[in-house]
């Protein structure tokens, strides 16, 4: 297995992970909490990835990549200056269980060190359908913080 950043050339394999990803997180909440428009995600990702706003770290079997880690900066007080975010994170359902997604943080964790980041912080899916990936990312060295992620639509 190999870990690296992805240039925008991946960026349609990488927006098709992000459709799985959310395709998942629907089917099992039974809430569709996500409407992705698979053109503009690639769009988007070539977009974000080629000025640097996003940094997307894969996970590579041979030429296919398996699992992808999305990443940008953000900035606030209360974590004192620049940090991280993990966006999106997903590893295809064959390849779970095997490493790979312990490999793929701690890939993160390197490229957050380098850019100087002081934290990462990431929000997931909904409880308790998702208990076991709190549990994934609490074994990781993240901590739970409280709250819960929400959202307001502007038209």
């Amino acid at each position: 297995m190999k870990y690296q950043t992805i240039d925008s050339t991946k960026s349609e394999q990488i927006a098709m992970l992000a459709v799985c990803l959310t395709n998942e997180i629907t089917e099992r909440t039974g809430t569709k909490h996500f409407s992705v428009d698979v053109p503009l995600a690639i769009d988007l990702c070539k977009n974000y990835v080629s000025n640097g706003i996003y940094q997307v770290m894969a996970a590579f079997d041979a030429d296919q990549i398996v699992g992808f880690a999305s990443v940008c900066q953000s900035y606030s007080l209360y974590a004192e200056g620049q940090f991280g975010i993990i966006q999106e994170f997903y590893v295809m359902p064959e390849y779970r269980s095997k490493g790979i997604g312990q490999e793929l943080l701690q890939s993160v964790v390197k490229l957050a060190k380098q850019q100087g980041w002081k934290r990462l912080e990431l929000c997931t899916p909904p409880l308790p359908q998702y208990k076991g990936t709190v549990e994934f990312y609490k074994s990781n060295g993240f901590e739970v913080t409280g709250g819960h992620k929400m959202k307001h639509v502007i038209a």
